[in-house]
């Protein structure tokens, strides 16, 4: 018989490069209904030897990146064991882990995160569920994204759920069904260009609130082929590559102005595609909430209610619902939903290590 509560440790990675988010959160469920309540959370900056290796993933031959990810799952399993004894924490389910995107392909049938391998069980010697996106992908899915499953049983009561990381990506219901996708590039680009001037990030935008935006470019990165396509879709640091920094490039703009064409172009996205029904209420999470400028912009852009919550919520909602995902793993329900993935059907995706 199932149990009514989970005490769970969710690790996420992302494509953003902040570094990896740990949560300790319990989840409960009660006639059917989910809630969940977040302990502790805690975001450790990756050092600027892993910064560049992970940056630098994409160009990798297989062989190396298996050489990374042996070493990459003990450099995981270090940080999640020094979560737990930190905060002292005891008693525990499992410890739910997104890991490292590597390289994301789904149009090839491959998919693979670093970070996933045995060894991780093997030193922690608890329960561990990981490896999320493989089995979809094998399934004819895009592996991604994954977190929609946790927007509808854990929240909601918004319309859309919108997260703001290196990528956009949506989630909401319609004709009765969840779905899902990646609406652009956001972090990964913007971080990209403010880097150059010697940052990590663009505090509130407050560099890019100097530029002007830059129609000409504006237009160009409107028109991406991508923005036309019907979902289930996903976006990969590859596509970013390809598509959009050498269109930037091509301009040779300063960065402020790159930086401000780009959040207007991300607004325009995220207002295209929020638009479609009114009076609905926004939740915002990720990195790009704090972003002042880009969410000015979208709300100029809307009638819709834009809803930011607690910090712990904005910056570790990816790390929770992973927690969640393993949760719905180890009751062998489903936590991948066809109608977002494109998959073949529903199913429950992960892989359990324990004794």
């Amino acid at each position: 018989m199932n149990k009514t509560e989970y005490r769970i440790v969710g690790v996420m990675s992302g494509t953003s490069l902040d570094g990896v988010d740990l949560v300790f959160a319990t989840f409960n469920i009660i006639q059917g209904n989910w809630s969940f309540k977040i302990h502790t959370s805690k975001t450790l900056a990756y050092t600027n030897e892993w910064f560049n290796t992970l940056k630098h993933l994409v160009l990798k031959p297989l062989e190396e990146l298996q050489e990374i990810d042996i070493k990459y799952t003990e450099y995981l399993a270090g940080i999640i064991q020094n979560f737990i004894h930190e905060n002292k924490i005891t008693h525990l389910d499992a410890i739910c882990s997104h890991g490292h995107t590597a390289l994301h392909q789904p149009e090839e049938g491959m998919t693979y995160q670093i970070g996933n391998l045995p060894s991780l069980f093997q030193i922690l010697q608890r329960t561990i569920v990981c490896n999320f996106r493989v089995q979809d992908v094998t399934l004819g899915g895009q592996g991604a994204p994954l977190v929609p499953i946790g927007d509808k049983l854990l929240f909601s009561k918004y319309d859309f759920c919108l997260n703001l990381g290196g990528f956009a990506n949506i989630s909401f219901e319609k004709n009765n069904q969840r779905v899902a996708y990646d609406i652009c590039p956001v972090n990964i680009v913007l971080n990209h260009y403010v880097s150059k001037l010697g940052f990590d990030f663009d505090d509130k935008g407050t560099i890019a609130s100097r530029g002007s935006v830059h129609q000409k470019l504006l237009d160009q990165l409107n028109e991406l082929e991508f923005y036309k396509q019907e979902p289930p879709k996903s976006l990969g640091l590859e596509w970013v590559n390809k598509n959009t920094i050498p269109l930037i490039d091509g301009y040779k703009l300063p960065i402020e102005t790159i930086l401000r064409t780009f959040v207007e172009h991300i607004a325009i996205q995220i207002s295209n595609n929020i638009n479609h029904q009114e009076k609905a209420c926004v939740l915002i999470t990720g990195g790009g909430a704090y972003h002042q400028l880009l969410i000015q912009n979208i709300q100029k852009k809307t009638a819709n209610t834009l809803e930011i919550p607690e910090n712990a919520l904005v910056e570790f909602k990816e790390a929770l619902v992973f927690g969640f995902l393993g949760v719905l793993k180890l009751r062998n329900e489903i936590n991948c939903l066809q109608s977002v993935t494109g998959a073949n059907y529903n199913h429950s995706s992960g892989v359990i290590f324990n004794n």
